[in-house]
């Protein structure tokens, strides 16, 4: 299986920022949110906001109204209204069902424990065996269901990190897309949303970098066409870990909107002048959205952050 994704659209691209409500937005947050926007903004084109609250235990109360408060304080305006995934369930219901009446879909009763001695795929999750696959044991029933992934290589050209290869049945298995509490998984929720919003253009954290290929392998299934991808670098901290609620990253929320503006610019290979952050927030806006080159940004799959995130 094989997919080349061209550079550059011919047409104004639409591209889009998906938080998790988790947490309050960091700086690598503001990142991946100034990058996916300047990328489409400074070519005329559309830039969305979801909120990926499809994993409800993790989402914090209160988050997600955070998330949005600080974009609006840092100058940041989508497109359109902001799609919650949480109250998508039916559209990904619907996939689900067209994935599995195409036998693409079989039901495993694997647990964690059982699967702890297999090996592990290159993002760090555990490769599935195969168990389940040709069917269930013996008096063991359905805890998840997995998608019957299909043999072949898939090849993309991602816009920051270059040609990307990947034989997901091989590296990473059969993946869970409805997991054992009943929630839809990550990865078919995406895809769905991202062709039901018109997306052509994915620019984020290169953390998601090794999901791409999985959400191409479902893109492909499900007949739905396969957006450009552009994979920044992520922002580490002092001990190369990246910034998270786990790694207790600083909120960016009261900081100087300039300032950090300015940094993640740096951050991402555009060389702001010296005392743009001063001007105040629309200045730096203009001068962004004037020089904004992706391919400045550097192809690097994280860097250190400013020591204030």
């Amino acid at each position: 299986m094989r997919n080349d994704v061209a550079d550059a659209p011919t047409v104004p691209p639409v591209g889009r920022f998906a938080p998790s409500p988790s947490g309050p937005l960091h700086f690598g947050s503001m990142v991946a949110a100034l990058g996916s926007c300047l990328s489409a903004r400074s070519r005329q084109g559309r830039w969305l906001l979801r909120i990926e609250d499809v994993d409800l235990p993790r989402s914090v109360p209160g988050a997600a109204d955070g998330i949005l408060r600080t974009l609006e304080a840092f100058g940041f305006a989508w497109d359109g209204e902001v799609v919650w995934q949480s109250r998508r369930t039916a559209a990904y219901r619907e996939a689900f069902a067209r994935l599995k009446a195409d036998g693409q879909l079989f039901g495993c009763a694997c647990t964690r424990k059982e699967m702890a001695d297999s090996g592990l795929a290159r993002d760090g999750t555990r490769r599935y065996p195969g168990t389940c696959r040709a069917g269930l044991p013996a008096g063991r029933e359905a805890r998840a269901w997995r998608l019957r992934v299909p043999p072949g290589r898939i090849v993309f050209l991602d816009g920051i990190q270059g040609r990307i290869e990947e034989d997901v049945s091989a590296d990473v298995g059969d993946f869970v897309l409805l997991r054992a509490d009943g929630l839809f998984a990550y990865q078919l929720a995406v895809v769905v949303d991202d062709a039901e919003a018109g997306v052509t253009e994915v620019v984020r954290g290169a953390d998601l970098l090794d999901s791409t290929a999985r959400q191409i392998v479902l893109q492909h299934l499900l007949a739905l066409p396969t957006p450009s991808y552009a994979h920044l670098p992520v922002a580490i901290n002092g001990a190369g870990e990246k910034l998270s609620k786990q790694t207790l990253a600083r909120s960016v929320e009261g900081a100087p909107p300039a300032r950090v503006l300015v940094d993640a610019l740096a951050f991402l290979g555009q060389t702001p002048p010296p005392g743009l952050a001063d001007g105040g927030l629309s200045d730096v806006w203009q001068w962004a959205l004037r020089n904004w080159s992706l391919a400045r940004v550097p192809s690097c799959r994280a860097a250190p952050c400013p020591a204030y995130a």
